[in-house]
């Protein structure tokens, strides 16, 4: 089995494992497939963008995401809080925090509220990657155990 990842840009990955295409907080970047998997860690159209969502869209495609997004999408989504999962196929979707508590929208408003969003772990063929979602360095994350690959975003100030 082959496992690629491809950052996109952003948020934006495309990690494709057992022949499922596979892309993480649709925003930036050239989608050149439609997916069979599609990871969304909140709401945020940085991270969950509409017009590149149906773009890549197809009829049995799976979304994950975060309760927050549904209204966001014309698909069906299979929504996870932080400690669950899920299975699709041969790949398991394990949802953990993510937030802010270090950067602010105002003075001491968070620009992301714990609550609001998630990161995810996605293990396949023995091996386990971490999307970080849009967060802080976080205390959770020192729970999140041994990790072959972290897939962070990349933008902002």
């Amino acid at each position: 089995m082959t496992t690629t990842i491809e950052w996109l840009g952003h948020a934006s990955f495309r990690p494709n494992a057992h022949g499922k295409i596979t892309y993480t907080d649709p925003y930036e970047g050239d989608y050149t497939e439609e997916t069979d998997l599609m990871l969304v860690s909140h709401s945020h159209s940085d991270h969950c963008d509409p017009s590149k969502i149906a773009e890549i869209s197809k009829m049995d495609n799976v979304i994950i995401a975060p309760e927050g997004c549904g209204s966001k999408t014309n698909g069906v989504i299979t929504t996870l809080k932080p400690q669950e999962d899920t299975t699709v196929d041969k790949i398991t979707i394990g949802a953990v925090e993510a937030y802010n508590h270090r950067r602010f929208r105002s003075p001491g408003v968070p620009l992301y509220l714990k609550g609001l969003g998630v990161g995810y772990l996605i293990k396949t063929g023995g091996k386990i990657a971490y999307h970080a979602g849009d967060t802080d360095f976080i205390p959770e994350m020192r729970r999140l155990g041994p990790v072959d690959v972290a897939l962070l975003p990349s933008g902002g100030a």
